[in-house]
């Protein structure tokens, strides 16, 4: 009591009535918040329909969130798969093996229907990865043009325009231009086994076309597929001891 009395009645007059109506102000207002009715006074409820919109809201932000999680996929060479790619893309060992077997040859995948023809991935598969497919420009140019001129790949993987657009299927007859439906077989290598043909006078072995300067084996193979010696040359025979040096070579 002597410490309230030596701390209150300290203060002058004013300074108590002042400490007085605020602790009377403090009881006023405690009094209306009690008095005072803060339920609502009306509960809303969401309709079926509200409810529907705003589940499919959060479903949408949901999916947006797993697609972000998602690991990116950016244009590649199919030709460069490895097999951890390979994995994360959705191929099996198999599929995997194919390809890098295929690349050992020397060749490339240059189009997505040759990926699978050489994979033989499924068509789903395909459809989902093809589209990260990144060809080099001149691959691609390449490809519009045998489109547009008609060629398709074969089941040999050889690239070939249809039997009715050849000249003929003889390998003693064709043209370099025939040979050229080959892939692989440019302007240069075609004119190269003209030439060496007609300083044989003809294909008597298929296995003479092994003999043209600096054609790869898998070339050859590819050419065999499509060409074929339809009749044997007539060998025009030369007296060797006669014949000059310039006509032998």
């Amino acid at each position: 009591m002597k410490i309230f009395k030596s701390h209150f009645f300290r203060q002058n007059k004013s300074q108590r009535n002042g400490i007085f109506l605020l602790v009377l102000l403090i009881i006023v207002i405690q009094f209306i918040f009690l008095l005072v009715d803060h339920t609502p006074s009306k509960l809303e409820i969401a309709s079926p329909s509200e409810l529907l919109a705003i589940q499919k809201q959060i479903d949408s932000l949901k999916g947006v969130e797993v697609e972000n999680r998602k690991p990116k996929i950016f244009p590649f060479n199919p030709n460069y798969i490895s097999d951890y790619k390979g994995a994360q893309l959705g191929m099996s060992l198999g599929e995997i093996d194919r390809l890098l077997t295929f690349r050992k040859t020397g060749e490339f995948v240059n189009s997505k229907r040759q990926f699978q023809q050489v994979t033989n991935v499924s068509d789903s598969l395909l459809s989902k990865i093809s589209r990260y497919f990144k060809f080099p420009d001149w691959v691609v140019e390449r490809n519009r043009q045998n489109k547009k001129l008609g060629y398709r790949y074969d089941e040999n993987i050889a690239l070939v325009k249809s039997s009715a657009e050849l000249s003929t299927i003889d390998l003693n007859l064709a043209s370099s231009v025939d040979f050229q439906f080959v892939e692989g077989v440019n302007a240069p290598l075609a004119e190269r086994i003209v030439k060496y043909r007609s300083k044989l006078q003809g294909f008597s072995f298929e296995d003479q076309l092994f003999e043209v300067f600096n054609i790869a084996e898998h070339r050859v193979q590819k050419i065999l597929k499509t060409f074929k010696i339809g009749q044997k040359p007539k060998i025009l025979k030369l007296n060797i001891n006669t014949v000059g040096f310039k006509r032998v070579t």
